[in-house]
């Protein structure tokens, strides 16, 4: 049994990541961890100035980093997303499935479009950034990993008003589990991190100017309610999948890591 040393446990040089909805947030977290351990970093967004900016700020920390436009629930654009991380970098090594949306909306106002919308980005696009993907880490021979945001709404719901996103956050836990035992052959390991209330800079700016937490925001949990007694940060979840990415994880797979604080415990 090999023993690595501990600089080469979080070590991902040579490494290409894929990080979906990577430029904000808990996605730039992520984004940041796996630059720093020495990964090439792919970001992805709709939003192209999000996308160029992020990786422009890896880049001025002397990372590696490339942007592709990309929304996650076109398949003709997911396809690209490969094709461009394998033009930049010569392969894809790891996944990170962050992409999502969550626009508060009670059942009583829940829409059938925006029903589709939510299960469109959250839940489709991780079927397909996963099925092509998973396709090109089984050509390379390697094995890989494959890291699903979901959310601890996929356990326990956080709020009501959040049925459609409950609903994207369920699909996604059950698509792990039954992938990663699905891909386990092929070595490439599959699971996800749910995330609790987390501050990031929109929900800060909402905040400071006391407006509610509702549009294209979960609504975050009071502090009182959280153990630790504060909210998370973006890097709280950056170095949890940092952890999942690297080889500290070797023998995982179809496991989901609660960060959250201690909120579930209530």
């Amino acid at each position: 049994m090999e023993i690595l040393p501990k600089d080469r446990l979080l070590n991902l040089s040579g490494k290409t990541a894929i990080v979906t909805g990577g430029s904000l947030g808990i996605g730039y977290g992520i984004s940041y961890r796996l630059a720093e351990a020495g990964a090439n970093v792919v970001i992805t967004s709709r939003n192209i100035e999000e996308v160029n900016k992020a990786v422009e700020e890896l880049k001025q920390k002397g990372f590696n980093a490339a942007g592709v436009k990309t929304d996650v629930s076109i398949e003709t654009e997911v396809k690209n997303l490969v094709a461009e991380a394998i033009k930049s970098f010569g392969s894809v090594d790891i996944l990170i499935n962050n992409a999502g949306v969550f626009p508060f909306a009670p059942l009583s106002q829940l829409t059938s479009e925006l029903f589709d919308k939510v299960i469109a980005t959250n839940l489709r696009g991780v079927f397909l950034t996963t099925k092509y993907v998973s396709e090109q880490m089984i050509k390379q021979g390697k094995g890989g990993k494959i890291i699903n945001i979901t959310s601890i709404d996929s356990l326990h719901p956080s709020a009501v008003g959040l049925s459609h996103y409950d609903a994207s956050k369920h699909g996604v836990w059950g698509f792990t589990k039954n992938v990663a035992l699905e891909l386990a052959k092929d070595k490439i390991w599959v699971n996800a991190v749910a995330p609790g209330g987390v501050m990031t800079h929109g929900v800060a700016v909402m905040q400071s100017q006391g407006k509610p937490v509702t549009i294209e925001r979960n609504p975050e949990p009071p502090k009182m309610e959280i153990a630790m007694g504060r909210m998370g940060v973006p890097d709280d979840i950056g170095k949890v999948v940092l952890f999942l990415a690297s080889d500290m994880a070797s023998y995982m797979t179809g496991s989901q890591v609660v960060v959250d604080g201690g909120y579930l415990l209530k």
